[in-house]
């Protein structure tokens, strides 16, 4: 066996690649160089003999009853003298010479040719190896840090954990072991791209499965994940196993569970609650610890209203808003936290709205509440058919409410640019507003109807304070200001009724 023959049968031996790539690799490189050696042969190929260990180079040309190209073609006779059995139509090859020599230089460049396919076939060894390992987890080294990304070295190859993919406040060193989340398997030019990820909520989903033999077995579900990374997480878990606690598994004895995935995240905060298909039910434990008093839903916006006591308004949204975050991402629903104090003050401001509506009943008006309606612009902007489902009105009902309403806006909106009109008209605009009160009044400074309206008339001359009274009166009038008396037994209305709802006025929990 020759020099080439070795070297392949060492590298097929060596790097476990199939000598079959090998040789065709030389065959290439060796077919190149006989083109440029002998350019004007059309018809060459290379082909390795197994028996002498060596590249042979054929030119092959076609018979033909008359020669149009001598290169490429040859004669019937011709064809006769190289194979007797030779017919028209067919192609024959002739070893050229020099053959060895070129089999000489494929030697000498064998080694370069080998090394590539060898790297090509490693690259696609290791991608076939990892490339069903997606959403794994898997074991490596730091080996260092390039740009903020870290390399990994998992044995017969490197993988990166990329900036993004870290946990935040993590630091990485040189020799240290760590352990990762497979993201992604990418092909490339370059060879498989492994990516890696800390952050990822499957990565806490994956920790779980080797603790918690019961998710392993698949008698524990964890049904969803929440989680802000480095700081707080949130894991939903469900049994199928009536017997089995799927909190209590995840969390094992004396927290042993956990804690064993709480240090793997280096001291990240995990709650694990229980999983239900009850939305109210599963909001009130993704918001835990914090109580909840009351979940008002709305299944078509997927929205929910949670009232809770005064004194858990903080702890339910949580330091920068972490736990409700947490929660909206754990159920899907989008959340909004009100205190009880802040839903009486809610329900009082909708009521005092919604008496405007012609044909509105108090009845209406704490059914329409419960169902998200707190001012009339809700109303008018409401689906009449969806209200009905979620309400206990007739849906003739609602619609004329929800046309008055329209109309009420409208007449609202429409004494709102009467209003802005008359703000910057000047006093003069007034009946009854002649040069000597408009003259007494500017000495005062007040040139607008605005001004006049919220003016202090005290100090007037007497002899035009009757006259200028009722200009401020009138003013007051057409921008619709209460007099002061009358605000006043409003403002007095309104905190007794609030001192009402505030004694049992209290509204039904979902």
């Amino acid at each position: 066996m020759n020099e080439l023959a070795r070297a392949i049968e060492q590298a097929a031996r060596d790097k476990g690649i199939d000598k079959a790539i090998i040789i065709e690799a030389l065959e290439q490189a060796l077919e190149a160089a006989a083109r440029k050696r002998y350019p004007l042969k059309e018809n060459i190929e290379v082909h390795f003999n197994e028996e002498l260990g060596e590249l042979e180079v054929f030119e092959f040309k076609d018979v033909v009853e008359q020669v149009e190209n001598p290169e490429s073609q040859l004669t019937v006779d011709q064809a006769h003298l190289l194979d007797p059995d030779a017919q028209l139509g067919d192609s024959l090859g002739m070893k050229l010479e020099g053959g060895e020599v070129l089999g000489r230089i494929a030697a000498q460049n064998a080694k370069q040719v080998i090394l590539q396919k060898v790297r090509e076939a490693e690259k696609a060894i290791i991608y076939e190896e990892y490339k069903d390992r997606k959403g794994d987890l898997i074991n490596g080294i730091v080996r260092r840090i390039e740009r903020g990304n870290v390399i990994v070295d998992l044995g017969r190859t490197e993988a990166i954990v990329p900036r993004g993919e870290q946990i935040p406040r993590e630091s990485y060193r040189p020799d240290e072991r760590i352990r990762a989340f497979v993201l992604d398997i990418q092909q490339n030019t370059r060879g498989p791209a492994i990516v890696l990820s800390r952050s990822h909520p499957n990565f806490i989903k994956k920790l779980f499965e080797l603790e918690v033999p019961e998710i392993h077995e698949g008698v524990v579900e964890i049904k969803a994940i929440a989680r802000e990374p480095g700081n707080r997480a949130k894991v939903a878990v469900w049994s199928y196993d009536k017997d089995v606690d799927p909190v209590g598994a995840c969390v094992g004895m004396k927290g042993s569970r956990v804690q064993n995935v709480v240090q793997e995240l280096r001291g990240e905060k995990i709650d694990i609650i229980q999983w239900s298909e009850d939305p109210a039910k599963m909001i009130e434990n993704a918001l835990s610890p914090a109580e909840i008093s009351q979940v008002i839903i709305d299944e078509i916006d997927r929205k929910m209203e949670v009232i809770v006591p005064d004194d858990q308004l903080s702890l339910a949204i949580g330091r920068k808003g972490q736990n409700v975050k947490l929660a909206v991402q754990l159920t899907g629903w989008n959340v909004d936290i009100r205190s009880e104090t802040e839903m009486v003050e809610a329900s009082r401001k909708a009521k005092l709205a919604l008496k405007q509506v012609p044909e509105m009943s108090d009845t209406a008006i704490e059914l329409l509440f419960q169902a998200g309606i707190e001012s009339i612009e809700d109303l008018a902007n409401a689906d009449a058919a969806r209200l009905e489902a979620e309400t206990s009105i007739s849906i003739e009902k609602l619609q004329l409410l929800i046309a008055n309403a329209g109309t009420v806006l409208v007449e609202a909106h429409a004494r709102a640019e009467r209003v802005a009109e008359w703000k910057n008209k000047p006093v003069s605009s007034l009946e009854g507003a002649d040069a000597e009160i408009t003259g007494a009044l500017e000495a005062r400074g007040i040139r607008t109807v605005e001004e006049l309206a919220e003016a202090n008339l005290d100090g007037t001359d007497e002899a035009l304070r009757a006259r200028a009274e009722e200009l401020r009166r009138a003013a007051r009038v057409l921008l619709e200001l209460p007099e002061p008396e009358e605000e006043a037994e409003a403002d007095a209305a309104s905190a007794d009724e609030q001192e009402g709802v505030s004694e049992g006025e209290a509204s039904p929990q979902s």
